[in-house]
């Protein structure tokens, strides 16, 4: 892989750039506010491939009401039975919102094909609709960016193996994680196959290199905002009021209230 061989980023470095960027991301969210856009971020890839903890990073410092995170359960029967774009549909922005995509209605290209959970023709079907309802979002104003995140077989089947002995991270480890390991070349395959149909002039597909997930994040985020023409929003300035005279206000006795226990009072310093 082009990224498997460069030095990794030293954290001082990593976490000044990333701060400068979430930076950008606020003046990028004030933008998208004040001018009523509407923003879709498509996340796609490996799994382990990094695409959780970059939309973490991205999310850390913007407002929950503007910036959304569309993670679509698995269908329920009624879906299952609709046109396959439906219940995406209802997740998409509105004027002034954003919203990214933890995967997307690329699951019938990616898992659905490689699992057998839909039929070849819905793939087939999915392949040829896609740019058409894509091309749709575009041409209806929406900016729409995709991102497939590329990571190698050693390097997702280390990260596997990481959340397997970490109890705090256990729980990002799936079924469909386990049997991806042995699917590899299938989910290549598919892979290629979705780009061939879905990565048109109008909605570009962008590849990060995600082999060291450090340098996917800045990567990624240094891509979306240079891919949108926003530009800062110049806000009134606020100033705190004056604080009125009491009126007479006494607070209650303490004791009438249920406080939680101090429980950082029974911390002690680690020994040196």
């Amino acid at each position: 892989m082009a990224g498997k061989d460069k030095a990794r980023i030293p954290r001082v470095t990593y976490e000044r750039e990333l701060l400068r960027l979430q930076a950008e991301l606020v003046k990028l969210q004030e933008w998208v506010r004040h001018e009523g856009a509407r923003l879709v971020v498509v996340f796609e890839g490996r799994d382990a491939a990094g695409k959780g903890s970059t939309i973490k990073r991205v999310t850390e410092h913007l407002n929950p009401r503007v910036v959304r995170i569309a993670a679509l359960p698995k269908p329920t029967d009624r879906e299952r039975t609709q046109w396959y774009f439906q219940r995406y549909i209802e997740y998409l922005p509105a004027a002034g919102e954003i919203v990214l995509f933890d995967r997307s209605w690329y699951n019938r290209a990616g898992v659905e094909r490689v699992m057998g959970f839909c039929t070849p023709e819905e793939h087939r079907r999915f392949l040829q609709q896609c740019p058409i309802f894509e091309r749709l979002l575009v041409d209806d104003g929406i900016l729409l960016r995709k991102y497939w995140f590329s990571v190698s077989r050693d390097e997702q089947e280390r990260r596997f193996r990481n959340r397997i002995d970490d109890p705090m991270r256990r729980w990002k480890l799936s079924a469909m994680d386990l049997r991806s390991v042995t699917q590899w070349e299938d989910y290549s395959r598919a892979k290629d196959d979705m780009f061939v149909h879905t990565d048109t002039a109008g909605s570009p597909w962008h590849v990060v290199e995600s082999e060291e997930k450090r340098r996917g994040r800045l990567n990624m985020i240094a891509h979306l905002l240079s891919s949108v023409p926003y530009h800062d929003v110049v806000h009134e300035a606020v100033s705190l009021p004056a604080r009125p005279e009491s009126n007479g206000y006494c607070r209650p006795d303490r004791l009438l209230q249920n406080y939680v226990p101090d429980h950082a009072a029974t911390l002690k310093e680690p020994k040196s």
